[in-house]
């Protein structure tokens, strides 16, 4: 039986105890890897060789090949899959694109994974290259994706493998607003996920599979409704919204596995960190009859695979001249982390936000927002080097300027507190003017008050004036959800300065910077 694995957990008994007939799985997963390759710090961003050598930091391809081997050793059957977004993050997706994390993905021994709405950051091309580079199915259900000639032949809506002789079948997902997130293309139509699920489901029951795993990158709040919304899903293994669960830490956002109608949602946090290790049991009928497990710390504890090291440190050197350029001080950490930027000011939104309108004050540009969704990681106190900045600010944003009525920005505003509830990447920080919200009111009707810098302080917004703006390419464009920045109409510039660049160079001009907070997004 699997209760025999070393590794601390709740068990979950869902039925009756094992019988002959039983049929037992170990389901590895990770999510929103953002090629963190390399090991990383207790901050999500890079870790020096000292710091590790001092077990100090976490993840790393090279250990998960080690926690892979271990945990597949304990088993009896065991798959390996992934819930989305290995793209974008740090350097080494901005030089290789898909490469390196096809690499490492295909030594691990991947079974699958879905499509996070970062793997369409660089469009379909990039997608479609990596797809041809791994020796496993990606899969995405919720789309059409017929018109699209780079997908259309390669790309699958759900698939079937054997383990231990039974077969077992897996479902993509991904967010249904990927069009905002991310560049998809105009060919790619995005759906709701609980009928594409279920439609899955029903043409696999169809073909006698009853063991259903829905690779998820959607986001612990999606996942529970698609849990909730359908039948004959098994295993939801999560993704996007980068949700740590546990039966062992007071950090976690809900018990490891979440059981909602039956189905048993898992998810391990995010940058390999953690490889989360469900152990499930199905009765002789296909029915998961037990459901126990935890996501295993990447520690110092779990020893780096020496091949791995040396490959990933031979991929590195072009990267390291960059990445180990000391570009500034910081005299405090700054905190960049999503579970505090996605929902309130925080200091990493005011230093990006302030760098972005003190680049371009000069052209008479008065306010700055920048989305949540583009802050990566903190910085730790002491030197910043290049590497740290780019982990940051990964996605080669350049600055964009544009005119917008007083009333847009608002607009504006209500659109990025508009899904703080699934803690979602557009939620604004911003410089040059301060706003109040009301979480418990309407979606829409969310924002109290708008002030905005002028030569005799901060005044209220005119709903009717005209405002010069900066924010990066991606969001002037409408990512994000913040469609009424787009268009040929608003006098705009989306060509500027990377703004990894552009936040480096406002560093060292402040060096050693010291990271704040001064009330300038407040709830009422």
């Amino acid at each position: 039986m699997m209760m025999r694995f070393l590794t601390p957990f709740a068990a979950l008994a869902l039925g009756a105890g094992a019988a002959s007939a039983d049929y037992s799985l170990t389901i590895l997963h990770t999510n929103d890897f953002h090629a963190r390759f390399e090991p990383i710090s207790k901050y999500d961003s890079g870790c020096s060789a000292e710091d590790n050598q001092a077990g100090k930091c976490f993840g790393g391809s090279a250990r998960l090949v080690t926690a892979v081997a271990e945990a597949r050793a304990r088993s009896n059957n065991s798959i390996l899959v992934d819930g989305g977004d290995q793209f974008q993050g740090t350097l080494f997706y901005t030089y290789y694109k898909g490469k390196v994390a096809a690499e490492m993905m295909n030594k691990l021994g991947y079974d699958a994974m879905t499509v996070g709405n970062h793997e369409f950051d660089d469009g379909p091309e990039v997608l479609r290259g990596f797809m041809d580079a791994v020796r496993f199915p990606v899969l995405m259900s919720n789309a059409d994706f017929s018109g699209e000639e780079m997908l259309a032949t390669k790309l699958l809506k759900s698939t079937v493998i054997e383990r231990g002789g039974e077969k077992l079948g897996l479902i993509g997902l991904t967010p249904q607003d990927t069009d905002e997130l991310a560049s998809p293309g105009p060919n790619v139509q995005f759906t709701d996920p609980v009928p594409a699920v279920q439609g899955e489901v029903d043409r696999l029951t169809a073909e006698g599979v009853n063991k259903i795993i829905v690779l998820s990158h959607s986001g612990y709040r999606v996942d529970q409704r698609v849990a909730a919304g359908t039948t004959g899903v098994d295993v939801i293994v999560g993704g996007h919204s980068n949700t740590y669960l546990s039966n062992v830490s007071d950090r976690a956002a809900g018990p490891y596995p979440t059981m909602v109608n039956g189905v048993a949602i898992v998810s391990a946090y995010a940058y390999g960190k953690f490889l989360g290790e469900l152990n499930v049991t199905f009765d002789d009928a296909g029915t998961l009859i037990e459901a126990s497990g935890e996501p295993l710390i990447m520690d110092a504890g779990v020893t780096e695979d020496e091949p791995t090291v040396g490959r990933i440190a031979e991929l590195a050197q072009p990267l390291d001249e960059i990445r180990q350029k000391v570009v500034a001080a910081a005299a405090a950490p700054i905190e960049g982390d999503r579970g505090v930027c996605r929902v309130q000011e925080c200091a990493m939104g005011n230093l990006v936000a302030d760098a972005m309108l003190a680049r371009v004050a000069d052209q008479g540009v008065t306010v700055a927002i920048a989305n949540s969704g583009g802050l990566r990681a903190s910085i730790d106190v002491g030197d910043v080097t290049m590497g740290e900045v780019l982990t940051v600010l990964p996605f080669q944003n350049t600055l964009s300027t544009f005119e917008i009525s007083g009333q847009g920005l608002i607009d504006a505003l209500e659109n990025g507190v508009s899904q703080v509830e699934e803690v979602a990447g557009r939620f604004p920080q911003v410089s040059g003017m301060t706003f109040a919200w009301n979480p418990a009111a309407p979606v829409g009707a969310r924002i109290s008050e708008v002030m905005v810098a002028s030569e005799d302080g901060y005044v209220p917004i005119d709903p009717a004036a005209s405002y010069l703006a900066v924010t990066n390419n991606y969001v002037r464009n409408g990512g994000d959800g913040y469609k009424m920045f787009s268009g040929e109409d608003k006098n705009a510039y989306d060509y500027g300065p990377d703004l990894a660049d552009v936040t480096a160079e406002y560093l060292a001009g402040q060096s050693p910077y010291q990271p704040y907070t001064d009330g300038r997004i407040t709830r009422k």
